[in-house]
C-alpha cells in the first residue's frame, strides 16, 4: 500500500475513533515491538529459537533450572531493560482525556502501565511479579531476583512469574474486565496482535458481534483483517498511532 492510501486509512481510524463514545483498545506483542522487544510468533519471533513446552506449568515444576533460563532470556532480559514508546504513551494520554475506556493486552510486559495507563485489563498476567508456589506470597520482580538460579521464597518454595503459562486459567477478572468492556463497546482499537491466540483473540471479534467499528493496526494482515476489520492501518504500531493521533488532533481543529 502506498503512502497516500496508508493515510487514507489513517484518516479513516481517526474518523472512527472520534466517533466512538466507548473505545476499547486491544493489544498483541507487536505494541512493544517498537520498545525493543521482539514478537512469539512470525519471522524473528521468539519462539523461533526457544521451546515452547519450557511455558507449560508441568515442565517448570519439574525442570525449573531449565525453564527459569528459557523465561530469563525471553522475558526479563528485555522487560528489565526497555522503555515504553509512543503507542503506549498515547494510549495513556487517551485515557486521560476520556477518549479510551479500556486497554486489554496480551502483554505480559507491564509497558502499559509504566506508559500512565491506569485502566488495564492484563489478559495473560504480567512478568512483573512473582507468585510464591507454595505459600501464594507475591513480591516484584526484580534484577537480583530473577538471576540465572530460579528465585525462592523465603518460605522455601519456588517462585513463578505472575503470567500465565502454557494450560493454566486465565486470570478471572482480566477476563471478566475484558468481555465487559467488549460488550459495551461501539468501537475497538487492535494494535499489534495476530488474532491467533484464544480466548484472547475473542474480545475484537465481541465488539463487532455487537456492531462496533474495529480499527487494527498491524504491519501485515492478520486474522482479523478479513473478518472483523473496519479500517487496517499496514504500519508498525508507533508510527501508525502517531500518525492516527495527529489525524484526530486535525480532525478537532477543522471542526466548525
Amino acid at each position: 500500500m502506498d503512502d497516500d492510501n496508508i493515510q487514507k486509512a489513517v484518516r479513516r481510524a481517526a474518523d472512527i475513533i472520534a466517533g466512538s463514545s466507548r473505545l476499547v483498545a486491544f493489544t498483541g506483542a507487536g505494541v512493544s515491538a517498537d520498545s525493543g522487544i521482539p514478537t512469539f510468533r512470525g519471522p524473528g519471533g521468539i519462539w523461533g529459537s526457544y521451546d515452547e513446552r519450557h511455558l507449560e506449568l508441568g515442565f517448570f515444576m519439574s525442570r525449573p533450572e531449565t525453564a527459569w533460563n528459557t523465561i530469563r532470556k525471553i522475558f526479563y532480559d528485555y522487560t528489565l531493560s526497555v522503555e515504553p514508546n509512543d503507542a503506549h504513551r498515547i494510549l495513556a494520554s487517551w485515557e486521560r482525556s476520556g477518549r479510551l475506556g479500556l486497554v486489554v493486552t496480551q502483554n505480559i510486559d507491564g509497558l502499559h502501565g509504566r506508559a500512565g495507563s491506569k485502566a488495564v485489563a492484563e489478559f495473560h498476567g504480567s512478568c512483573s511479579e512473582l507468585v510464591c508456589l507454595a505459600c501464594g506470597g507475591r513480591v516484584q520482580a526484580t534484577r537480583e531476583l530473577v538471576a540465572p538460579s530460579p528465585p525462592r521464597c523465603p518460605c522455601g518454595g519456588l517462585y513463578k512469574p505472575g503470567f500465565t503459562f502454557f494450560g493454566e486459567g486465565i486470570p478471572p477478572e482480566a477476563y471478566a474486565a475484558s468481555v465487559d468492556a467488549a460488550e459495551e463497546a461501539d468501537a475497538c482499537l487492535i494494535i499489534g496482535s495476530t488474532g491467533t491466540v484464544y480466548p484472547a483473540a475473542s474480545i475484537p471479534r465481541i465488539v463487532k458481534r455487537r456492531g462496533g467499528l474495529v480499527v487494527e493496526v498491524n504491519p501485515v494482515p492478520s486474522e482479523f483483517t478479513e473478518a472483523v476489520s473496519d479500517a487496517f492501518v499496514p504500519l508498525g504500531a508507533a508510527e501508525a498511532m502517531r500518525r492516527i493521533d495527529a489525524a484526530l488532533a486535525t480532525r478537532a481543529t477543522e471542526r466548525p
